[in-house]
């Protein structure tokens, strides 16, 4: 069921970004949803916030069918009730326009019901991050990891010691030419040693291409409507039948997945069969002629959740230029890189499976 609902929320943000392609022209809601992801897309700069609105109790009902013991821990029905995942970006040219080399700033946090659990930050020529060990250790339901956790028990190496502020929860900072050289190093050697190659990715001209194929059967399936909302803004609604929707949105993403990290999973045909036939919906805000939130209500596709509320809210806006924390420890990362690689080389610790993802995903962490 998590699995469903998971590419369920994915599929709608796909609906979201697929009415800018121009799919919808047809339609004069979809026409109004074309223009304001197009102005939205003439930005320099812009905000990003993705919340689960709904409280505990409803998010718990997404396990009702679970095994004994795979229950959902209420720490984490907590996280997902009051956690926030936010994103900006900045640069130089229109959104719309932009490379990776165009972007001159980027801020992610992840933040839990107190704290930010996680956060980095690409600023000019360095990589800015910082976690919330303690946090992160009460999730868990354990104490928090010691930088002592890394050297069993021992001596922490001279390679390691660097990264005591990364444990107290403070702000680090790694060149990022540093990421790029130690990423061409670890490939040089881990080719030499035999390694399996890194997973395969999306290049962007493949991207852009199943965005209009799911564009176009956003199209097809759906029906847009507009209604005024507050405050002087609208709201277009579409509409559409969720199983065929879901169905063929998925059916067009399973045939990539060859190129997607290995763990990346969608539901079976048998799990797509199981979803409710009743029609359902999602709802785009505009204010300003831009769109400044979407949502859709997860309960909906599930016909066990009827009555419960689960809206995956979307919203977006004007970014604020990333900036550099006041202070940041810059880590040792070269003497960090040649402990982790001596041990590689000398077969004390198992290479970890190549997860798929580069450094040059990151907006601005390509070189020009």
């Amino acid at each position: 069921m998590r699995k469903t609902l998971t590419a369920a929320a994915v599929a709608a943000l796909v609906v979201a970004g697929s009415t800018a392609c121009g799919t919808v022209e047809n339609l004069s809601a979809g026409q109004k949803l074309d223009r304001a992801f197009d102005k939205l897309g003439k930005e320099r700069s812009l905000s990003v916030e993705l919340d689960l609105d709904a409280d505990a109790a409803a998010i718990r009902a997404l396990d009702a069918g679970a095994e004994p013991g795979d229950e959902m821990p209420d720490a984490i029905a907590e996280l997902l009730t009051a956690g926030r995942i936010s994103v900006m970006v900045e640069s130089e040219k229109p959104l719309a326009e932009s490379g990776e080399k165009d972007y001159t700033g980027i801020a992610m946090k992840f933040s839990g019901p107190d704290s930010a659990l996680f956060e980095y930050r690409m600023v000019g020529d360095y990589l800015y991050g910082r976690v919330d060990m303690k946090a992160l250790g009460e999730l868990s339901g354990g104490p928090a990891p010691s930088l002592d956790d890394l050297a069993s028990g021992g001596e922490v190496p001279k390679s390691l010691r660097s990264l005591e502020p990364v444990f107290a929860g403070e702000w680090v900072k790694v060149p990022v030419k540093e990421i790029r050289d130690a990423e061409k190093l670890v490939a040089e050697r881990a080719d030499a040693a035999g390694a399996p190659p890194a997973e395969p990715t999306l290049d962007a001209k493949t991207q852009k291409k199943l965005l209009k194929t799911l564009g176009d059967v956003v199209a097809s399936e759906a029906d847009f409507k507009s209604t005024e909302g507050k405050d002087g803004a609208e709201r277009i609604t579409v509409t559409a039948s969720l199983r065929p929707l879901l169905t063929k949105l998925i059916d067009e993403v399973r045939p990539i997945l060859k190129k997607l990290p290995q763990g990346t999973e969608l539901p079976t045909a048998k799990e797509l069969r199981k979803l409710p036939e009743k029609e359902g919906s999602a709802d785009f805000t505009i204010k300003n002629g831009a769109v400044t939130e979407i949502s859709i209500d997860l309960a909906q596709l599930d016909e066990k959740l009827k009555g419960e509320k689960l809206p995956l809210v979307l919203r977006l806006g004007a970014g604020d230029k990333p900036t550099a924390p006041v202070k940041a420890a810059e880590l040792e990362f070269d003497e960090m890189l040649e402990g982790f690689m001596n041990g590689f080389m000398e077969g004390s610790m198992n290479p970890a499976p190549t997860s798929g993802f580069s450094f040059e995903e990151i907006p601005g962490g390509a070189e020009a």
